[in-house]
């Protein structure tokens, strides 16, 4: 097959080429796949995209006139993709459910633990020589109240870090495990998760029901100095409320992985050019914010699943065979 990937850096690069095998020819755009670029697609069977391409509706019906047969998502998340305008235009969607749960939910407790301990500002200090350790107090993790809103495998995971910790975790979800609450987990509303929690962390998919899931109502209803992560998806929070509740202090700590208007920014060095999103300027500004740019799969671990799922999920598309990993809404 011939597929035409978007939206590649160099360790995609390496980790598809280190697991292809030569099953099929791969073309590298550093571009997003968008309706301007569909037309890179011409001769290509399938397209692999990632986070942050949009394939809406547009850009379906282009792909579908270019010949692909083929969406294959390097990631487990599909909110960018019109899978109905996909069903219409006999275009199958795959995806990676699963890579590496333990990346996400490793760096979800990096966050935390930055945050709380100050660790960034450490050692930024000790590189000019400043040992103080002014305004680098933190609070013990131990018998803190942990809410973790989606309870799938990634939320699993963080649970268990966190218990590690000797938290006290709570969760919501629509669907609860058993395997959830085997750990000790008690599953609760949200409103309840809100209150009570001293840390929410996010791992939830972002869906119509769960857009700006985070919003004014919700800081309102959180208990006061909270910390709030997210790893997840950048619209499960509404960011401008989130930057009033920093400012009436609702807010004590604030990690994100994710942002809603990410695609402008994120993966790419802007280092010297104005950054033209008031919002993420004002974040970058408060003292208490901590923002990476969606780096939590960033493992080699995750990059080889990924790699490895994907090549398969394209194979078995050309054999023919039937894939669970296939999106389908009915």
């Amino acid at each position: 097959m011939k597929v035409a990937f978007f939206s590649t850096k160099s360790y995609d690069i390496t980790s598809f080429e280190k697991h292809s095998n030569d099953a099929h020819e791969f073309i590298f755009y550093e571009s997003s796949l968008n309706t301007k670029t569909a037309k890179l697609t011409q001769d290509c069977d399938a397209v692999c995209a990632f986070v942050n391409d949009h394939l809406h509706e547009r850009t379906i019906k282009l792909l579908a006139k270019y010949g692909v047969k083929l969406i294959a998502m390097r990631c487990a998340g599909f909110n960018n993709v019109d899978i109905k305008a996909a069903q219409a235009a006999n275009i199958k969607v795959v995806r990676v459910p699963a890579y590496s749960p333990m990346a996400v939910a490793e760096h979800a407790s990096a966050l935390i633990l930055t945050l709380n301990r100050k660790t960034h500002k450490a050692y930024n200090r000790v590189r000019e020589g400043n040992f103080s350790l002014e305004r680098l107090t933190g609070f013990d993790l131990y018998e803190k109240t942990v809410g973790v809103v989606g309870t799938g495998k990634i939320g699993q995971y963080f649970i268990k870090i966190m218990k590690g910790y000797g938290c006290n975790v709570i969760a919501y979800d629509l669907y609860p495990s058993d395997a959830v609450k085997a750990l000790g987990v008690s599953y609760v509303s949200m409103d309840e998760l809100l209150e009570k929690s001293d840390i929410i962390s996010l791992h939830c998919p972002l869906t119509e029901d769960t857009h700006h899931l985070i919003g004014k109502e919700a800081f309102s209803k959180m208990k006061k100095g909270a910390m709030l992560i997210n790893t997840s998806r950048g619209a499960l929070i509404d960011t401008v409320e989130a930057v009033e509740a920093l400012k009436n202090k609702t807010l004590e700590y604030f990690g994100i992985d994710v942002y809603e208007q990410e695609e402008k920014l994120f993966f790419r060095d802007l280092s010297e050019n104005i950054i033209m999103d008031d919002v993420i300027s004002r974040l970058i500004s408060f003292p208490n914010v901590l923002i990476t740019s969606h780096q939590g799969f960033l493992t080699h671990e995750a990059l080889d699943k990924i790699a490895e799922v994907t090549i398969k999920n394209l194979t078995d598309f050309e054999n023919g065979i039937k894939s669970d990993n296939e999106v389908i809404i009915d």
